[in-house]
């Protein structure tokens, strides 16, 4: 089942998704930032299974994280640019998708149940962080995998004023 679509800018590389990602990460971090070029990445995880290229092959760069030391690895366009999707050495069988190359970005389903926001600790001044949504200073989880526990907050708070 067909549930969204998404493309590079020249439309020479092409995916299709077939359910809801089971997770959303909104990151912060300096390397989201500069990968996008915005104050911060959204990021549905999937399943691979659920995700497949339709047109097309990413070239792909490989990129070790700061933070954990593993390979990330950005799979684009070689023609216009577009960043599509990640797939990761520290989370095997998943795809994380670059929002904005969804056809439709607001097909995807972000609740507080299903979401994150990461690296708050250098995110840009200004950032509206919602309501009820689980917080981290940094990752969500240790290196080896080791859940942190969240923060949230009862109201919106702007990044400049978390501690509050």
């Amino acid at each position: 089942m067909l549930a969204a679509q998404g493309r590079c800018l020249c439309g020479r590389i092409s995916y299709e998704i077939s359910n809801q990602p089971s997770k959303i990460t909104m990151c912060h971090c300096k390397f989201c930032q500069r990968a996008t070029g915005g104050a911060y990445m959204v990021q549905p995880a999937f399943s691979a299974s659920d995700f497949k290229l339709v047109v097309g092959n990413p070239k792909i760069y490989t990129h070790v994280s700061e933070g954990s030391g593993k390979e990330i690895y950005i799979n684009f366009c070689d023609n216009c640019g577009t960043k599509l999707f990640q797939t990761f050495e520290r989370f095997d069988g998943a795809v994380g998708v670059y929002r904005g190359t969804l056809d439709d970005p607001n097909w995807l389903e972000i609740t507080s149940e299903n979401s994150k926001h990461i690296f708050l600790g250098v995110a840009q001044n200004e950032t509206i962080v919602p309501a009820h949504t689980p917080v981290f200073e940094e990752h969500a989880t240790q290196n080896d995998g080791t859940p942190i526990a969240p923060t949230t907050f009862r109201e919106p708070k702007k990044i400049e004023d978390l501690s509050s």
